[in-house]
């Protein structure tokens, strides 16, 4: 059976989940304020696109909420009259959770939390999903995760541990890009064009990204490999470990579950 996908919104991370689903065999749908990039869409995968996302909600089975979390609400609330068993709600609204949707849709649809991250866009996401509602059909709860599966990896989780995961996954890429940054600029302040900095920088995270991911060797094994006794590796390790880089790290993944705990209450 072909299904009908709609998408309330078509920015970044729903954009990217469409390009992933547009060889399957689906239906896409979408609505956005920004008509530009919804017309964008339509010419780029044949996205139907809809002037209301009522109108959307009254002729999709899944429908992906990815609007900004400010905005699911009031969005939820209008399309909640299309709704019913027979469809589900897909959220990728960071910090909203399960039972907040369900008292907005007043339970008349499952609904199936999604929190993605910002790789997706090459197809190299990190996806959790939830599947805790009850209401969730056997179809659809194969269905759901299968979504994604092209685009990156898809990891089923409790919804207790999503706040977890966006601490460490969702708001990784930013950690990932903040050390490059800084890579960047100590080879500039070495001698480095900023142009060459950058280039060797973005290559050493793709190959030590992919070394790990292809190696039978653990993360530390592998950074064991390169750390030689005496050398110069080990040097710098020795000097982030006196300043508490590690702990640091790990500081800034709890303060990030913290506040997307915060945005749940």
């Amino acid at each position: 059976m072909t299904r009908k996908i709609g998408f309330i919104g078509v920015g970044n991370m729903g954009s990217a989940i469409i390009r992933g689903l547009a060889s399957r065999d689906v239906v896409l749908h979408g609505v956005d304020h920004d008509k530009a990039r919804l017309h964008a869409m339509v010419e780029e995968v044949g996205l139907i696109a809809h002037h209301s996302a009522h109108d959307l909600a009254r002729e999709c089975e899944i429908i992906v909420v990815a609007v900004k979390p400010q905005h699911a609400e009031p969005v939820v609330k209008e399309i909640a009259t299309e709704l019913d068993g027979s469809k589900c709600l897909v959220s990728i609204c960071a910090g909203i959770t399960q039972a907040m949707f369900k008292d907005w849709t007043e339970g008349l649809c499952p609904v199936v939390r999604v929190m993605p991250n910002i790789p997706a866009l090459v197809n190299e996401g990190v996806f959790a999903v939830c599947l805790d509602d009850k209401d969730l059909s056997d179809t659809m709860h194969s269905a759901i995760p299968a979504l994604f599966e092209g685009i990156g990896q898809v990891h089923i989780l409790p919804e207790k541990l999503f706040d977890a995961f966006t601490g460490v996954i969702g708001s990784g890429p930013a950690y990932v890009f903040y050390f490059m940054e800084a890579l960047v600029e100590s080879a500039v302040a070495l001698g480095l064009s900023r142009p060459q900095a950058t280039q060797m920088v973005k290559g050493l995270f793709s190959g030590s990204a992919r070394l790990a991911a292809e190696s039978d060797l653990s993360i530390t094994q592998l950074r064991e490999m390169v750390t030689s006794p005496g050398g110069t590796t080990v040097r710098a390790l020795t000097h982030f470990d006196r300043q508490g880089v590690r702990g640091s790290i790990i500081d800034g993944a709890f303060e990030s579950y913290l506040r997307s705990v915060e945005l749940g209450e």
